[in-house]
């Protein structure tokens, strides 16, 4: 079986793959040593990792440099937060991926977001950069297409109107070639089995402090829960108290 098969079978709703994101090579191998099925990055953690900003702050070569590495230093099915492909162009985002692809990563996340700027791309233009980046990059690379909507708005204001979107951009990504649907910050139950009853694609939950439990979300329907940059922010707190304890 292809890592690209294996990893994709992983996507199970009610058992859903568990991805304790990491940000290099070391993070990678201590992550595998633990029992991991997969590895993921974390833009952010990356990012912070390498003394950069988050939002394709980190230079593409050394994003592309950094994930060939974590590929290289683990037996494992590798998928790399790519963000928004470092280009708004639906053509040159779909070059860069093929060129994450050619690291031997065997997925990426995707966003909708507008990188640098305000708000998210319309439904036909990200179906679009999907479309584009799914020829180029052949059917069997796993595309997790993030939506920010639910994560650039206040957990208050999520309501109907919302999911009812998210539903109309998880149809649209799918048919447009995406292989995943990730909804970061989408804490309320019932909207989350709703969207997974509906989505034609697996959805990936996020968790965050105060969000409900993996196996709440599991219930619902979730095929995939990782944990974004929260791995690296508690090491680095643990960090911080033991140089602290060090040098006092």
């Amino acid at each position: 079986m292809s890592n690209f098969a294996r990893f994709a079978e992983l996507h199970v709703p009610g058992n859903p793959l568990i991805l304790f994101n990491v940000w290099d090579a070391g993070s990678a191998q201590a992550v595998a040593k633990a029992g991991a099925s997969a590895i993921a990055t974390g833009s952010a953690s990356v990012a912070m990792a390498n003394g950069f900003g988050d939002g394709q702050q980190v230079p593409l070569e050394f994003a592309l440099g950094n994930a060939k590495r974590i590929v290289g230093s683990v037996d494992l099915p590798v998928t790399v937060d790519f963000e928004g492909a470092y280009s708004d162009d639906p053509h040159e985002g779909a070059r860069n991926i093929v060129r994450l692809a050619d690291t031997g990563a065997v997925g990426c996340n995707f966003e909708d977001q507008i990188v640098g700027g305000e708000g998210l791309h319309p439904i036909d233009v990200q179906a679009e950069r999907i479309a584009a980046a799914r020829a180029a990059v052949g059917p069997d690379f796993f595309i997790n297409v993030r939506t920010d909507l639910f994560l650039q708005a206040k957990q208050e204001t999520h309501d109907e109107a919302m999911l009812s979107e998210a539903v109309d951009r998880a149809h649209a990504y799918a048919e447009a070639g995406a292989s995943g649907y990730f909804v970061p910050m989408l804490g309320n139950l019932d909207y989350l089995r709703r969207l997974c009853d509906q989505s034609p694609v697996p959805v990936n939950f996020m968790t965050y402090p105060g969000c409900p439990s993996n196996a709440e979300v599991a219930a619902n329907g979730v095929a995939r829960i990782s944990h974004g940059p929260f791995p690296y922010m508690s090491l680095m707190s643990q960090l911080e108290e033991a140089a602290g304890q060090a040098l006092a």
